[in-house]
């Protein structure tokens, strides 16, 4: 099969673009995690409890991380041609490993210890957590491109003023600087809520309660030496379980990446306005064609790719949070077929970084547009002017200006005529007839910076 025959086009047109996550997610990456976990089980054993379960050489556990480090595409195909005869996949890596000792003289004596007092949920917890952390790592380097290019821009364009909108109509001027220092700002807060999530596991047996460990050798804390363990792969453990790891802590990184998406999502949707309405001119490459038909178009499609990409993964990581977090009694197996796609939530979401990241290395400001507009536009200095009003004591300075603008374009000359007619001090009129649109931003700019 070639990548035109796959069904997701993260497997085929976007296959380059998200394979830092497919690294992370992939068949292969989560049978070779169960392996690695299998393989280190036995060691654990071997090298924390040799009055209970042998002694062991240390040329023996060199060969056994020999062969842990062997294993390539061909230990995967190997432990798939198993599973076809087992149709159990963490059983099928069990007897892949024994196949191995069996082979020799030494090891065969410790097959007895290959996935010793554990239940495949144990293996799959841990694996998953390993997974998810390695893809939370690679969705907050990613993350840092597009954190750059924000930060980059708000210093950049702190002082370049610019008409903002309410209800998409003309409001109190800004900078554009200012305005992407607020995504950045809200993305910042976000990642370190992303940060703080802790993935779990369990290693306590069928339902959670250490039955085979127990009935070994009730005299050992069985609790603190599979925490330990857990702990070697950088994991916390979940200590009161059912037979599954409850999965809350994977709801919580899929809300907290939707957050993120969303951030991303409003970003998106701003640009592309901003673009329609000749703020920032997208910067040409003459070997695009933005439409089939019409010759003329520049098209901000980064940004719709990049919206469309952020709300799939939303979609599926909305669906991952309310499923996962439910399983009937001790467990049902509905949560083993929806885990094996919780990479595709990770890899819409760094489709849409990259295509963001993209539509933003494309922009520029429009200062004539951005100019002409502040220019015609006089009316949002009616604001200032109330202000003013007020604090010298007129009661009905709200009134007058509504009456003066509402619905109505002011003109720089109708402005400082209507300031001249105030009866307000001197001091206050020098003030309001030296301001422009342009000027009006209040301390956007140290904002930005």
């Amino acid at each position: 099969m070639n990548n035109l025959d796959t069904i997701s086009p993260l497997d085929n047109r976007y296959k380059d673009i998200v394979a830092s996550q497919a690294n992370n997610f992939s068949e292969y990456a989560l049978i070779k995690t169960r392996f690695d976990i299998e393989i280190e089980w036995v060691i654990f054993l071997l090298t924390n409890f040799n009055n209970k379960f042998g002694k062991i050489s240390k040329t023996s556990i060199n060969k056994i991380l020999d062969f842990k480090n062997s294993f390539d595409r061909n230990s995967a195909l190997t432990i798939k041609k198993i599973e076809k005869t087992t149709n159990h996949d963490v059983k099928a890596v069990e007897y892949f490993i024994r196949n191995k000792f069996i082979e020799d003289k030494v090891l065969s004596k410790y097959i007895h210890l290959i996935h010793f007092g554990l239940t495949s949920e144990d293996i799959n917890s841990l694996s998953y957590a390993v997974m998810i952390r390695n893809g939370i790592q690679t969705h907050l380097l990613e993350l840092k491109n597009t954190l750059k290019i924000l930060k980059n821009y708000s210093k950049k364009w702190s002082d370049i003023s610019f008409l903002a909108r309410t209800h998409g109509q003309a409001a109190s001027p800004s900078t554009i600087g200012k305005e992407l220092k607020v995504f950045l700002a809200r993305l910042e807060l976000e990642i370190e809520i992303l940060k703080s999530i802790k993935p779990m596991a369990k290693f306590s047996g069928a339902t959670g309660n250490y039955h085979t460990f127990n009935i070994v050798d009730n005299s050992i804390n069985w609790q603190i030496k599979n925490k330990k363990f857990i702990n070697s792969f950088k994991i916390i453990q979940s200590p009161i379980t059912t037979q599954i790891e409850p999965h809350d802590w994977i709801a919580q990184t899929n809300h907290s990446i939707n957050r993120i998406n969303n951030i991303y999502i409003d970003l998106a949707q701003d640009m592309w306005i901003y673009i329609s309405n000749d703020i920032f001119k997208l910067k040409l490459n003459k070997n695009e064609v933005g439409s089939s038909t019409m010759p003329h178009k520049v098209n901000p499609i980064d940004f719709e790719n990049s919206e469309g990409n952020f709300s799939i993964s939303n979609s599926l990581n909305d669906f991952f949070a309310n499923k996962l977090s439910k399983s009937r009694l001790q467990r049902d197996l509905s949560d083993s077929t929806v885990l094996r796609n919780i990479g595709l939530g990770f890899g819409y979401a760094l489709l849409g970084l990259k295509s963001i990241e993209k539509g933003l290395n494309k922009i520029t400001p429009n200062l004539d547009a951005i100019n002409k507009e502040l220019s015609n536009n006089w009316e949002v200095l009616t604001e200032a002017i109330q202000t003013i009003m007020r604090y010298e004591g007129i009661p009905d300075a709200y009134e007058q200006l509504k009456s003066l603008s509402r619905g109505n374009k002011l003109s720089e000359k109708t402005y400082k005529e209507f300031v001249m007619s105030l009866e307000i001090s001197e001091e206050s009129k020098d003030k309001l007839s030296k301001l422009t649109p342009h000027t009006y931003t209040g301390i956007a700019s140290n904002l930005a910076k």
